[in-house]
C-alpha cells in the first residue's frame, strides 16, 4: 500500500476503521496512519465506520463519512472533463518489481465496459449479477461496478473470501440471491470442483445462466466440469482474456452468440485487432504459439503509466513496433479463436522444446485428487530448464507417492517425457491474488531464493507465503 500511495500522491484517502478477512480483523485506518508521514500530499482522511472499532482520529485531517454525507447536498453538478482525460489509476499487483500505475480514461472505462459487459454477460434488466472478485481488484470495478451498473442490473457485492466461513459459501450466495450471471476466476471454479458433487447437489443452482471468467488460463477439464456438472449443460461458459492495462476483455465471446470452445479465451471482440507474432514481430501461422499483441488502440487501452511515460513505452511498445505487447503467449486457431496459455515469462525451454505452464497444469489437473496446480520452470544443468509442479490435493488419504506416479504418467501420456517435472511439491495452499490468480512467479522466487523480496500485500492471504517457504526450505534444496 505504501509504495502505491507514495507514487500516486493523493490528497484524500477514503478508508474504513477496519474490515474482516477469514474471521480476522484487519485494522485499515491503523495501516493508513502508519504510512501517512511518508505522503505529504494528503490533506484529509475520510473514514467509514465499518466495525465500530476504537481508532485515532486526528482533528482537522480525519473525518467520519457519516458526518460528511449528512451535511452534503443530494445534488452534485458533475465536473466537466474532456473524454480522454485521466479518470482512473490502477496499480498492478507488484509481487515482483515496482508496481505500475496504469492510467485509464474515465469516460472510455465506463462506455466500453458498458458494451463489453452487455455482450460478454448477455445482460438484461431482470438479471442478478455477481462478480466474485474482491472490491480492491480492477476486475470488480470493471464488471461489478462500471459494467453492471451501466447496464442497470442488480449486483451482488460480497466482502471476504469466497470459501469462508465454509467451502460452499460460493454456492450459498448463488442460491440465496438467485444469481443468474456470475463473473469469476478459473481458480474459484477449480476450488468448487474439488468439493465434489455431493456438496454441489445440496444447492438449487438452476438459476445459473452465464458464467464468465478472466484472470488465468482455464484448462479444458475444468471448463467441461463447469458446463456439464455445475451448469447441467444449460449455461453459457464464456472464458475471456484481459489485463489491468486493457481495463476489460478485448478477447471474449458474446454470451449465447459465439459458439463455445473449451479452454479458448474466445475471439477478438468489438474494436480489437489482435495478432500472434514471433520474436521478430511477424505473424505466425494459425495454431502456432507466439507472442500476443494488440495492433490498434481502442478506448480502454491504458494511456500511460502514472508519472512514468518512459516505462510505459519500454514495457508495452518497444518489443513490436507500433503494437501493444501483452507479454502473454497465445495461439489463434483456424476458426479465429484465441488460446492464451500464460505469461511469456511463465513459458520455458526444456532441451530446446518450448513448453507452457498451462499444458502441464492441465495434465496435472486431470489426475483424480488434485484440486489446484501451478507449474514453474527452474534451472537444470543439462536441459537448461525443467518443470516443477506445485499441487494441492483434496483428498489427503490418496498418498503422495501414488499421486506423484499418477501425475507423471498423465504428463507423459498427454505431452511426453520431455515435460516430466523435476519434482512435485504437495501443499495445502497456494499464493493467490484477491481475484484468484495463482502467483507462479512468486512460487519461483521462493523456490530459487528461499524468500520473497517483492510486495505481497496484494495476495488474498499473505500467510500462504510463509507456509510455502517452510515446505520448500524444510524439504527441498534451494538452488
Amino acid at each position: 500500500m505504501k509504495d502505491r500511495l507514495v507514487s500516486f500522491e493523493p490528497k484524500i484517502i477514503v478508508t474504513t476503521d477496519a474490515t474482516t478477512r477469514r474471521g480476522n480483523m484487519v485494522l485499515l485506518k491503523e495501516k493508513v496512519d502508519a504510512v501517512i508521514p511518508d505522503i505529504p500530499s494528503i490533506e484529509a482522511v475520510i473514514v467509514v465506520n465499518r466495525l465500530n472499532t476504537e481508532i485515532n482520529m486526528k482533528d482537522g485531517r480525519d473525518f467520519w463519512w457519516e458526518d460528511l454525507t449528512k451535511k452534503a447536498s443530494i445534488h452534485c453538478e458533475p465536473e466537466r472533463l474532456e473524454a480522454n482525460d485521466y479518470g482512473i489509476v490502477f496499480y498492478t499487483s507488484g509481487t515482483t518489481g515496482k508496481p505500475k500505475g496504469v492510467v485509464h480514461s474515465g469516460m472510455a472505462f465506463v462506455i466500453q465496459n458498458y458494451i463489453y459487459s452487455k455482450y460478454h454477460m448477455d445482460h438484461h434488466n431482470d438479471d442478478v449479477f455477481w462478480c466474485s472478485a474482491d472490491i480492491g481488484w480492477l476486475t470488480m470495478h470493471i464488471w461489478g461496478i462500471a459494467g453492471a451498473l451501466a447496464n442497470g442490473v442488480t449486483t451482488v457485492v460480497y466482502e471476504g473470501a469466497i470459501d469462508y466461513p465454509t467451502k460452499d459459501r460460493f454456492y450459498q450466495v448463488i442460491e440465496k440471491y438467485r444469481v443468474n450471471k456470475v463473473f469469476t476466476a478459473p481458480t474459484a471454479l477449480r476450488m468448487l470442483k474439488s468439493l465434489g458433487e455431493k456438496v454441489l447437489n445440496q444447492f438449487d443452482l438452476s438459476c445459473l445462466d452465464v458464467i464468465s471468467l478472466v484472470g488465468e488460463p482455464f484448462d479444458p477439464e475444468s471448463w467441461q466440469w463447469t458446463y456439464e456438472v455445475l451448469g447441467k449443460k444449460k449455461i453459457c461458459v464464456n472464458n475471456t482474456w484481459g489485463q489491468t492495462e486493457t481495463a476489460g476483455c478485448p478477447i471474449a465471446g458474446a454470451a449465447w452468440l459465439t459458439p463455445m470452445k473449451p479452454g479458448s479465451a474466445g475471439m477478438q471482440f468489438l474494436g480489437a485487432d489482435i495478432a500472434v507474432v514471433d520474436e521478430e514481430g511477424k505473424p505466425v501461422k494459425p495454431g502456432t504459439l507466439g507472442n500476443l499483441i494488440i495492433r490498434k488502440p481502442f478506448p480502454m487501452l491504458c494511456r500511460t503509466l502514472w508519472k512514468e511515460p518512459e516505462r510505459y513505452i519500454s514495457s508495452y511498445f518497444s518489443q513490436v513496433e507500433g503494437s501493444y505487447f501483452a507479454s502473454d503467449l497465445a495461439l489463434i486457431d483456424e476458426d479465429g479463436y484465441v488460446w492464451v496459455v500464460g505469461r511469456s515469462d511463465d513459458a520455458f525451454n526444456v532441451a530446446g522444446h518450448r513448453l507452457s505452464t498451462m499444458e502441464i497444469e492441465s495434465a496435472v489437473l486431470e489426475c483424480e485428487g488434485v484440486a489446484e496446480a501451478a507449474v514453474i520452470g527452474v534451472p537444470d544443468e543439462i536441459k537448461g530448464e525443467v518443470p516443477l509442479v506445485f499441487a494441492r490435493v483434496n483428498d489427503p488419504s490418496l498418498g503422495t507417492d501414488h499421486l506423484k506416479e499418477k501425475i507423471n504418467e498423465r504428463i507423459i501420456q498427454l505431452i511426453g517425457k520431455i515435460a516430466l517435472p523435476k519434482t512435485i511439491i504437495f501443499t495445502e495452499t497456494l499464493p493467490k491474488t484477491v481475484s484468484g490468480k495463482i502467483m507462479r512467479r512468486l512460487l519461483k522466487e521462493i523456490f530459487l531464493s528461499g524468500k520473497v523480496s517483492g510486495d505481497i500485500t496484494g495476495l488474498e492471504d499473505p500467510a500462504t507465503v510463509a507456509q510455502i517457504q517452510t515446505i520448500i526450505n524444510e524439504r527441498y534444496t534451494v538452488k
